[in-house]
Order: C-alpha cells, then structure tokens, then sequence
C-alpha cells in the first residue's frame, strides 16, 4: 500500500534496526563484487587495521533507501546524500532513523533528515533524501 503526501507529517520520526550480521552483509558483498575481508571477515578486517568487519557504504545507502521505502511504499527517491563519519560494524545492532524536514505541497516531495546510529547512539552515517510522493491510487470500481 502507498503512502500519500498528505499521510506526511512534518517532524515525523521513524526508524527500524537493519540486519548487518556476517551472513547478510557477506551475501551484499559478493552480490556487489566487493567480496573482501574487510567486509566479509572480522579477522581479516583486523589486519587491516579495521575494528572488525565493516558495512559498504553503498550498503548503508540502502539501507537507508529501504528505510524511506519501509515508511512510505511506492514513494520516489529523488535524491539521496550521505556522509560517513565512521564504519558500520558487522555483527552489531545499528539503528536507521530519519526525520521530515520540509515538505513541499506543491511538487508533494518530503526533505528528510538521514542517520544510522551504532549501540552507544554515536552516529556512524548521516544524509538527506527528497522524496516523492505521487498520488494516491484511486480505488478500483
């Protein structure tokens, strides 16, 4: 079921806890062609001066796409920007959130506010994203 522009609210919050174990971020990895240690191995990640195993930054993005996609189904990401301020580690319990900042009546886009927050709440990666929303479906006759 889609989610309207008008179903928006400003200052709403919503979040979710992302799957990041060994096992998901392994099989992201090789599906990307990015199948290394630093990735897929916390030993080998180590060696390379890591604290362990870390998230792709691209699969941070999409987690924080699915995010956007968990709250509003059949919106459209428009643009999506992120910054990452320290590694996502495997195995861990981190926190997607993101909060509206604008909205726009006239083009029905949301401006939201990004973060993927580690355990101790410290935030790992942040950004924002504009989102479309187009009309809602007319019910059938």
């Amino acid at each position: 079921m889609s989610r309207a522009f008008s179903d928006v609210e400003f200052g709403e919050e919503f979040g979710f806890e992302p799957d990041v174990s060994l096992p998901t971020v392994t099989e992201f990895a090789r599906t990307v062609g990015m199948h290394t240690a630093r990735f897929t191995d916390h030993e080998g990640a180590k060696k390379q001066g890591l604290p362990g195993a870390i998230v792709p930054g691209i699969m941070s993005q999409a987690l924080l796409a699915s995010l956007i996609h968990r709250f509003a189904p059949g919106c459209r990401i428009k643009t999506i920007d992120t910054v990452f301020r320290a590694p996502v580690l495997v195995d861990t319990r981190p926190l997607a959130k993101a909060v509206v900042t604008d909205l726009d009546e006239v083009e029905q886009m949301a401006e939201l506010d990004l973060t993927i927050t580690n355990e101790a709440g410290e935030t790992r990666v942040l950004g924002t994203a504009t989102v479309y929303f187009p009309d809602r479906p007319s019910p059938a006759a």
